[in-house]
């Protein structure tokens, strides 16, 4: 019976979704309307359980993806809003993650720290508060702080320094306002290049920290 329900349940988040969204709509949207259709199934999915339980599957499954269809979309624009935010800040890379409720910032670590460094340079200051700024003014958000390096030095180093670094970032965030319950740190090292290490241009991109943001996990499924 249940799964009856379910399947009830993720049918109807998708009607209630689509008719709410059309093919003509502007590209900015799109992250927006996927937010409303991940909120939607997400919402139906639980007005089934709930609908089950109760022994009224068919209106649990509806209310639950129109609730969750306007919380979804309600993230998505805030998700757009922020976005938009970020890019006025000098010296960041921002990036949308289309569909998932992410915004991507990249830093390269030339900017933040000295070679084989994991002091902040007093230069990216500026940059660090503006981002805490904003960060600040979304406290539902997760905060996922990551450090990469190039391929010089062993990978010990490069693991230990990448670590660090994220966290030192982390660190002045937390400082200035962001939420110490929302930041999570990872130093992936020389693991994840963005570009070859072979050249000196590709290096320096490669060291780096990038900040994924993302909307409430109780609202969008990552």
């Amino acid at each position: 019976m249940l799964r009856k329900s379910l399947i009830l349940a993720i049918v109807t988040a998708f009607a209630l979704a689509c008719a709410s969204t059309n093919d003509t709509a502007p590209n900015q949207n799109r992250k927006t309307k996927r937010g409303a259709t991940i909120g939607a199934v997400a919402g139906a999915i639980a007005g089934a359980i709930i609908g089950n339980q109760t022994g009224n599957n068919r209106t649990g499954a509806v209310v639950g993806a129109a609730a969750g269809a306007a919380i979804g979309g309600a993230i998505g624009r805030k998700m757009d809003k922020q976005a938009e935010e970020l890019k006025q800040i000098e010296g960041v890379e921002v990036e949308h993650a289309p569909g998932t409720g992410e915004i991507d910032v990249r830093l390269t670590s030339d900017i933040l720290f000295d070679v084989d460094s994991s002091a902040l340079r007093s230069q990216s200051r500026t940059t660090l508060n503006e981002l805490a700024s904003n960060f600040s003014q979304y406290p539902d958000n997760r905060v996922i702080v990551e450090g990469h390096t190039d391929s010089t030095g062993s990978d010990a180093h490069n693991q230990r320094l990448s670590e660090q670094r994220a966290g030192a970032v982390a660190d002045y965030l937390i400082e200035h306002g962001v939420p110490s319950s929302n930041v999570i740190v990872y130093g992936y090292g020389e693991m994840r290049p963005k570009a070859t290490n072979d050249t000196a241009e590709g290096r320096q991109l490669n060291r780096r920290v990038e900040i994924h943001i993302q909307a409430p996990q109780t609202a969008i499924n990552q």
